[in-house]
């Protein structure tokens, strides 16, 4: 979306507010990048940069993207890091990344990602490397700091639980294709999809007592090796010969949308 990847194959269209992020030059998408759009990614230890302190890293977002000079900039970062929470900001501007704890560097993502105010936060997996407590509030602070800048989120996770409790809609997708989007509580009450379904079988809260745990047989294909028609078919009970063609994105309804030749809810 963001194109950070090079060489990444590319189809379709990516919308902005009307305007097409793929067809973009790059002088515009580094405009983009940072402003219009931030992004949080998974690991913060790889994310930022070891060698410089925090106060340089966040800093150059206000000076990039908002012609801050040094001071302006500085005062800046003091006040975004004690905006997502960190104790101590001043001290904190000083420090390096390995300083900090995993739950501080990710608020200090955070705080470089939102200080432009963007339309948009991508937020990747931002909450896998920490444990639960942490987790929980970073989840908070991410789903109170969106009202309050009244952005859109866009949260990629394999956590369900953690779909239920932040997302409005759902978008799932197997093998690097969508399989199924609609309101996040109307899929997972009941899912159209059998992947999505045998996700939502699988997990622990939904086992039956001391009975075990229900698995997706088979494992996921190689990217670059994709099966012939619907990539789930190997490990799919109700796939036939029709799986043999990949299936159309389809509405079933208004609000929800299903890639299958075979789904769970009537068309």
């Amino acid at each position: 979306m963001i194109r950070l990847l090079e060489g990444a194959q590319l189809s379709g269209r990516v919308l902005l507010e009307g305007e097409d992020l793929l067809a973009l030059p790059e002088k515009r998408m580094r405009r983009v990048r940072g402003k219009e759009i931030s992004m949080v990614f998974q690991e913060p230890l790889t994310a930022l940069n070891p060698v410089l302190s925090i106060g340089t890293q966040v800093a150059e977002v206000f000076r990039i993207h908002q012609g801050m000079n040094r001071k302006q900039a500085r005062e800046a970062s003091e006040e975004i890091l004690a905006k997502v929470g960190l104790s101590d900001p001043k001290r904190r501007l000083k420090q390096y990344p390995h300083e900090l704890s995993g739950g501080m560097r990710q608020r200090v993502l955070m705080a470089m990602a939102l200080a432009c105010r963007p339309k948009l936060l991508i937020a990747d997996e931002p909450t896998t490397a920490l444990d639960v407590t942490v987790q929980a509030q970073i989840l908070d602070l991410l789903l109170s700091l969106q009202e309050e800048l009244d952005l859109t989120l866009l949260f990629i996770t394999h956590d369900l639980a953690v779909v239920a409790q932040t997302c409005d809609r759902i978008m799932v997708l197997y093998s690097g294709r969508l399989v199924e989007s609609g309101p996040t509580r109307a899929v997972l009450d009941q899912p159209g999809h059998p992947y999505t379904k045998g996700l939502l079988d699988s997990l622990p809260e939904r086992a039956e007592p001391r009975q075990p745990l229900v698995e997706l047989a088979g494992r996921l294909p190689d990217p670059a090796h994709r099966p012939k028609g619907c990539a789930f078919r190997p490990r799919c009970n109700r796939a036939d010969d029709q799986c043999h063609q990949v299936p159309e994105l389809k509405n079933i309804a208004s609000d929800r949308a299903l890639a299958c030749h075979h789904p769970l809810l009537p068309s």
